[in-house]
């Protein structure tokens, strides 16, 4: 028996449902190994099984602090870990035991993204990012991506990872529950998408797609969902005098039982991102029988495969060509609903948490 610790301090977070799904099937899967799972202080989780238990981690997910450096590698050397599962590249330099990376995308590294940040100090925080990347790929007894797309990636730009390498795809959710509620602000018809507009989500060109759209579609709303944050508020500010502002729904927030109901009743859900390392929104939309119109970009082909109408994200009347072909043809929207449930067959959490039992099994 093993014993091995997984960094789930990203757990409630907008990327940790990868790691949130891992542990929940990893109790399923695995009853002889003795694991140890770190998470905030205030996070609820608790395990399910005998042989799980949590431990605190007061450390901040993403820090350089020496301070935060230090005191997480000292927790993780007081638990005695066989091997640490670290969900992302961010790990502390002093812990030299063997560890597991898994390794999302490589996104940050293209699109970086300042925030309220000066640009000197992003510049100093990117230098940072970027040597821990690569000094987390090259400890790792093992390295898990969740394409192949992104395996490619690491490999060509980091050679040393070749042979260490496992794809463990993820999946998606069952339907959201709950009787599906209307937005007061929404009618149909609209197209849609959800999550925060960062610059490599490419919404920008999102809504001038949708300009040239209400040429031939004037009563068509675009519907941007998500929690109104940084990026929101300045994508709100530059399309207050487009003249289309008023048909662009920017949400807010919404409930599961409002997602459902946006989802059900979508003429597409548009995903015109320039890169992701898996694209679950895609699948979701698809769980509730909305057809996908999606970007060729990065692995969005790989895991969508014919299930998705494709177009180029950097060619604005491309993107709308596409989106218009879904929308104006039925039995183009029906075909692709019907593939879409085929495609999210081939996806499974439990086999992904089975694949990740084998990584740690070659990496002990």
């Amino acid at each position: 028996m093993s014993h091995i610790v997984i960094d789930a301090r990203i757990r409630r977070s907008s990327t940790g449902r990868y790691v949130d799904r891992l542990v929940e099937h990893l109790q399923h899967v695995d009853t002889l190994n003795r694991y140890t799972v770190l998470v905030q202080p205030d996070d609820p989780w608790q395990p399910s099984a005998a042989n799980f238990s949590r431990a605190d981690s007061p450390y901040p997910q993403f820090s350089f602090n020496p301070l935060h450096q230090f005191g997480f590698a000292r927790q993780l050397y007081r638990l005695e870990a066989d091997l640490v599962n670290f969900p992302m590249n961010q790990q502390p330099l002093l812990y030299f035991k063997p560890v597991v990376t898994a390794t999302m995308d490589m996104t940050m590294l293209r699109f970086t993204r300042a925030g309220r940040h000066s640009a000197f100090y992003h510049a100093i925080r990117m230098a940072a990012y970027r040597f821990l990347f690569w000094y987390s790929l090259k400890k790792s007894k093992a390295i898990i991506t969740i394409t192949k797309f992104v395996k490619s990636d690491v490999e060509q730009h980091y050679p040393f990872t070749k042979g260490r390498i496992t794809v463990t795809y993820c999946a998606s959710e069952p339907p959201l529950e709950g009787a599906a509620k209307q937005l007061a602000s929404v009618r149909k018809p609209f197209i849609m998408h959800v999550g925060s507009p960062f610059p490599h989500k490419n919404i920008e060109r999102l809504i001038e797609a949708f300009a040239i759209l209400k040429s031939t579609h004037p009563r068509l709303q675009l519907v941007l969902a998500g929690k109104i944050e940084q990026y929101f508020e300045k994508l709100e500010k530059q399309t207050q005098t487009t003249r289309y502002a008023k048909d662009i729904i920017f949400t807010g927030f919404i409930s599961d039982e409002e997602l459902k109901w946006l989802y059900q009743n979508a003429e597409a859900y548009v995903l015109p991102s320039l890169s992701e390392g898996f694209g679950l929104p895609g699948l979701e939309a698809m769980a509730h029988g909305c057809p996908v119109v999606s970007s060729n970009a990065t692995c969005l082909p790989e895991v969508y495969e014919e299930a998705a109408h494709y177009f180029n994200p950097e060619s604005i009347e491309d993107m709308a060509e596409k989106i218009d072909e879904v929308i104006s043809d039925s039995r183009l929207r029906k075909e692709l609903i019907r593939k879409g449930y085929v495609q999210l067959k081939k996806y499974s959490w439990r086999r992904m948490a089975e694949q990740t039992l084998n990584v740690y099994k070659k990496a002990l």
